[in-house]
């Protein structure tokens, strides 16, 4: 009787247990450039994706007024985290998925006096950034916790 229990509490047990599909790659080939809406809001509709951009467009430049001439360059790494930089930007803004938002996960400087044509590109498990106004500067390639190679400081 003991056993009987034991084994139909085990498949209780297992039956709740968390279904996982791994490996999952939820990165995006090349980034979204995208201008804000008259409301601040981006809207990237070929991966059904929206966020307000006055939040991080005071943040960065103390102006959340002048929202559509900034194209927001956006992508989205192999685990899921979401790069946001601009033009004029000295930042690369790094958020996760949170509950109807976006959340800051971290805040990479990049540049002391601002990028003046920002690209990203995906590199396996890293995120490329370019300055494509600078030909002789290097790549900088990214990570969630930061700058990972190419640094140029």
């Amino acid at each position: 009787m003991k056993t009987t229990f034991c084994l139909i509490f085990a498949f209780i047990i297992a039956g709740c247990a968390s279904l996982s599909l791994q490996p999952a790659d939820f990165s995006w080939p090349i980034e979204v450039a995208a201008a804000p809406n008259a409301n601040g809001v981006v809207q990237i509709s070929r991966y059904q994706v929206s966020f307000n951009s006055k939040p991080l467009l005071f943040e960065e430049l103390q102006d959340s007024i002048n929202v559509t001439n900034r194209l927001m360059h956006v992508i989205r790494d192999q685990n899921g985290f979401y790069f946001i930089t601009a033009k004029d930007f000295k930042n690369v803004y790094v958020f996760t998925q949170d509950e109807g938002a976006l959340k800051l996960k971290n805040k990479i400087e990049i540049s002391e006096t601002g990028l003046e044509a920002p690209a990203f590109n995906q590199k396996g498990l890293l995120v490329q950034l370019v300055n494509e106004q600078k030909e002789n500067e290097p790549a900088i390639l990214l990570s969630t916790d930061g700058i990972q190679e190419g640094e140029n400081k």
